[in-house]
Parts: structure tokens; sequence; C-alpha cells
């Protein structure tokens, strides 16, 4: 029998990936009280690939000035989706210090956003 689970961690897959992978591999090494989520991103146009479609946490329009082109309304929609998240843990009877968010890439970018 599983043992009660009592911390989440969301992880947040990286851009054009899915959380399919990461939660698969991540069910692997976590431990027995440890729950998983691995939200999946919506699939948007991606200026920097030419408004290729593929799932993302939020637009990247280039690489050249990141701190002046953020598509700051994605980051907070996608936001939005993370605290939602963390609101159902809290709901579900998980305290909000066992609740901790990571990521990869875009998905680590959204992560330290949340934390902020």
């Amino acid at each position: 029998p599983r043992i009660k689970q009592t911390s989440s961690m969301v992880f947040l897959h990286g851009l054009g990936d899915t959380g399919h992978g990461w939660a698969g591999m991540l069910n692997t090494i976590r431990p027995d009280h440890l729950k998983v989520i691995c939200p999946t991103a919506p699939v948007i146009p991606i200026t920097l690939n030419l408004g290729f479609r593929m799932p993302a946490w939020f637009d990247i329009e280039s690489l050249d000035n990141l701190e002046e082109e953020t598509d700051i309304e994605g980051v907070k929609k996608s936001a939005e989706t993370v605290y939602g998240i963390i609101e159902d843990e809290i709901r579900s009877g998980i305290p909000s210090n066992r609740i901790i968010i990571g990521g990869f890439s875009q998905g680590a970018a959204l992560a330290l956003y949340c934390s902020l």
C-alpha cells in the first residue's frame, strides 16, 4: 500500500515539451509521500519559431532582449494555472509549506515567477 501523500511537487516542462514524459521520469525517483504534478502547457504560436504552434507557457518573441520582450501577459496567464494547481493541493489537505514548484527551461522561468 502507498504511504499517505504529505507533500506535492509541481514541475513545469520546457518549450515544445509536455508534462507526460517528466511525470514518468519523476515518478520513478520520488519519495512515496510526494505527489508529482506535471501539467502540460497550452499549444500556442511561438513568434521566435516563425509562429509554429507548440506547447508553451508563454510566447518567446526573440532571444536578443528577453528582459524587454517577455510575453508578460502569457506568463501571468500560465501563473494563474500554477496557482490553481497549488490551491487544489491546499484544498486537498497539503499545507502550502509542503508544496514545491520547479521546472526545466521555460518551465523553470515560470516556476521562478510563481515563487516571487
